[in-house]
């Protein structure tokens, strides 16, 4: 396993293209396979057959060979180095991708929400206790000034000796404030804690519905949830500003039983829904003009007849902490990065449309 397995030879010419071009990454380290992998803590297996083209990586392993690369050559890659193998790879996902690759993406979206959801859980307790501690303090606290002011009714001719004797009594209100503001803030965060364990819990009973999907691809099932009988297909809205990325994702979807609207930008997505509502999930780009992917996210969710259709947003930006909460808070219920994984979005997909399905049967 010290030694670059030579290329397979019944790769695809996308596969082939973007395994030689890591493999000429990776011969710029000087570094056996083993070395390289027990540094990055990865199955050396498994990197060596990302090198041989028989699987494609995940595209942080890319960036984290042209880290290293940069590291030991002491000059970081050109941008124009990064867009080409981004074009190459995302071209090898196109072509190479499985249910294999996509269940192994859902487990790692899977694995995130329940880590998130876990430690949503322990904050609550965490601040649960907090919060219990300080209104335990407050109540003493409560009972200490009523007992120095029964004490100031009852005996008047004391006040004076009193008064020296708990000269204070405003500092303990001051303190009492103080606490207050506390409890409040600390009720404040954990009501947050509280919504972010049931967001992520409905991310993990979401995305293991995608993954059941998925599997029932890999058995030989339909992959669309749709109940037998049904003559309506459900409606599924496209919004992208770019051409190839509506021809790309049309390709992608038009294996599954349902209506596809292609549109190119917000105000037409806005447009389309005022014509019909009854689509069952919105796939939309993030970085749109005019108006962007949050701003027409925020208009469909201001309508009642729209708010409750499930939006996904598609973006090149990445898929970092800050970018997918804005937006969760733009009312998605996915958020995926560009190049996507076709076998994720199809069964994402068909999931929503099965719950649509599921919901118009059930008004009927």
């Amino acid at each position: 396993m010290a030694e670059l397995r030579p290329l397979a030879g019944d790769l695809s010419r996308e596969a082939r293209a973007l395994a030689q071009a890591l493999r000429e990454l990776f011969d710029g380290l000087d570094v056996s396979v083993r070395r390289y992998a027990a540094r990055r803590k990865r199955d050396p297996g498994t990197f060596s057959r990302y090198l041989s083209g028989t699987r494609v990586p995940p595209w942080e392993v890319v960036t984290d060979l042209f880290t290293d690369l940069a590291e030991h050559r002491g000059n970081a890659a050109t941008p124009r180095a990064m867009e080409l193998l981004r074009a190459l790879h995302r071209a090898a996902v196109a072509t190479g991708s499985s249910p294999r690759h996509a269940v192994e993406v859902l487990e790692r979206q899977l694995a995130d929400a329940d880590r998130d959801s876990r430690r949503s859980t322990a904050r609550g307790d965490v601040l649960g206790d907090a919060l219990l501690d300080r209104m335990h303090q407050i109540a003493d606290l409560e009972v200490r000034l009523n007992q120095l002011e029964a004490e100031w009714g009852n005996e008047r001719e004391r006040a004076n000796a009193l008064e020296a004797a708990c000269p204070d009594v405003s500092e303990l209100l001051r303190e009492r404030d103080t606490l207050q503001s506390e409890v409040a803030r600390l009720a404040a965060d954990l009501r947050a804690a509280r919504d972010r364990h049931e967001e992520a819990e409905k991310r993990c009973a979401l995305l293991e519905r995608q993954l059941e999907a998925v599997e029932r691809v890999q058995r030989g099932a339909a992959l669309s949830a749709a109940p037998p009988g049904t003559r309506c297909l459900p409606k599924i809205l496209v919004v992208d500003d770019q051409a190839d990325n509506l021809l790309a994702m049309t390709a992608v979807l038009s294996t599954l039983d349902q209506e596809l609207v292609a549109v190119s930008s917000g105000r037409e997505a806005l447009k389309a829904l005022l014509n019909d509502d009854d689509f069952a999930v919105i796939i939309m780009d993030v970085q749109m003009p005019d108006m962007d992917g949050y701003e027409t996210a925020a208009h469909i969710k201001r309508r009642p007849r729209t708010r409750d259709v499930p939006i996904i947003f598609l973006t090149a930006m990445g898929v970092d902490a800050e970018h997918s909460a804005r937006g969760y808070a733009a009312g998605a219920v996915d958020y995926l990065g560009k190049p996507f994984d076709p076998w994720a979005l199809r069964a994402k997909v068909a999931v929503f449309t099965g719950i649509h399905l599921e919901r118009r049967a059930g008004g009927r």
